[in-house]
């Protein structure tokens, strides 16, 4: 008997081990492929459009990737319905096939002195395609982790999706160390050299698609099959406390992460001097700690309480992020750059460990996914996306500084947003 109980707890510990895994390396190409823009846009601004001064080169490569973020809420839209409707494995392997077309399409594409206008034209198109994949992704891939977490480990599940979107940037960073370092000289790079990790992107999609058909379905989607409004704006309009914190939440998440995970690492080059290739090299060690204390922040969560970890997130971040920005900006040295990067990631590990499963927690089944991804992308699009944008918007007009207290004020909306939370006491729909 004893021996058939323990059976069982096995077998379901692995079980929920091949969801976590096939969740995770789904998740992890998806971001990879939208991170590799980011990473690689130093070496390929120049290809889409005319040769001007290299901030002006780099508004424009910006100014695309924030239109890749706007359609993140039409992703979160469609994308979350369908989930909510069809099932969160269906709508996971569809993001991932989304994905990897517009890798393919960036892969492809002629530069600017071959084709002209087309080929920004084409770059806006694929990044558009991206910002649906994307849109739709953090939700549903929130959504299914947290619905295959045991609920005292809710949080350790859920840092989980930030490990595999993190790691998905470090492999990105790892790809342009080795073509920076010992494959590809900087002209080869800047010529042709960027298109290899887009095609590469295109490539792995295989083997995520392979991995997310055969993810099981959640239990918790499946009892609900049958119920009526899945899916629908209608079910999600019973619940605008639960959309408008969501929102509230987000704000100071989004710039946060996207400044130091994106942006960074051109600040390093473009404000602090540093070279391309050492600021690869601190993007990949600060990366590679904020990864590790993922799961370290989601097990504090479920110990302390995750939205007491939200306040003290929020607390910690609004403290600490001008004056950790302004050192950056001012330092020379790498180890004193990278460990100031690192300590703003650790902060905040605080909140992005814990921050899909609190969502989650706000709605039930039948309109979860939705609810996570339409609000969610809605933020993100409207501060992370044009985070960067506002970043060397405020460079080029000889105030640099001024971003450092934008990022401060949206990390003040979230703060409150989660002391509101926990006096409201709201409770978990997880379950029902």
């Amino acid at each position: 008997m004893t021996q058939g109980i323990e059976s069982a707890h096995a077998k379901t510990r692995l079980d929920h081990f091949k969801s976590i895994l096939g969740g995770s390396v789904g998740n992890l190409v998806e971001w990879y492929d939208w991170y590799i823009y980011s990473v690689f846009a130093l070496y390929f601004a120049g290809s889409f459009f005319p040769k001007e001064n290299e901030t002006a080169q780099l508004l424009n490569t910006a100014g695309i990737f924030a239109i890749g973020f706007l359609m993140r809420p039409i992703g979160g839209w469609l994308m979350g319905a369908y989930a909510d409707r069809k099932g969160r494995k269906a709508a996971l392997t569809l993001s991932v096939l989304m994905m990897s077309a517009g890798s393919l399409l960036i892969t492809l594409v002629p530069n600017y002195n071959h084709i002209g206008i087309a080929a920004p034209i084409v770059l806006v198109l694929a990044r558009m395609l991206q910002g649906l994949s994307i849109g739709g992704e953090y939700g549903t891939a929130a959504t299914y982790l947290s619905e295959v977490a045991p609920p005292h480990r809710r949080g350790f599940y859920s840092s989980f999706q930030y490990v595999t979107s993190i790691m998905g940037q470090l492999v990105a960073l790892g790809i342009l160390m080795l073509l920076e370092r010992w494959l590809l000289t900087p002209a080869q790079l800047t010529d042709w050299g960027w298109r290899i990790p887009f095609a590469l992107g295109a490539v792995l999609a295989i083997s995520a698609l392979y991995l997310r058909r055969h993810l099981p379905e959640t239990e918790l989607f499946s009892k609900e099959a049958g119920q009526q409004n899945r899916g629908t704006f209608d079910e999600l309009m019973k619940y605008k406390r639960e959309t408008l914190t969501i929102v509230g939440f987000t704000v100071g998440l989004t710039v946060s992460f996207y400044t130091l995970t994106a942006y960074t690492q051109k600040f390093l080059v473009n404000t602090a001097g540093f070279s391309k290739q050492d600021s690869t090299v601190i993007m990949t060690i600060a990366l590679l700690v904020f990864m590790i204390a993922q799961p370290l922040s989601g097990l504090l969560g479920d110990k302390i309480g995750r939205k007491r970890l939200m306040v003290v997130y929020g607390a910690l971040a609004l403290v600490t992020t001008l004056p950790i920005l302004t050192m950056l900006g001012n330092t020379r040295q790498a180890w004193l750059a990278t460990l100031l990067i690192v300590i703003a990631l650790c902060i905040l590990s605080l909140n992005t460990s814990i921050s899909a499963i609190i969502k989650a927690e706000l709605f039930p089944v039948q309109i979860r996914s939705l609810g996570v991804s339409f609000p969610y992308a809605f933020a993100v699009a409207l501060f992370g996306g044009t985070a960067e944008y506002i970043a060397l918007l405020f460079k080029n007009a000889g105030h640099a500084s001024w971003f450092f207290w934008y990022i401060t004020a949206c990390i003040g909306i979230s703060l409150i947003t989660s002391i509101r939370m926990c006096r409201r006491k709201m409770a978990t729909l997880m379950d029902s």
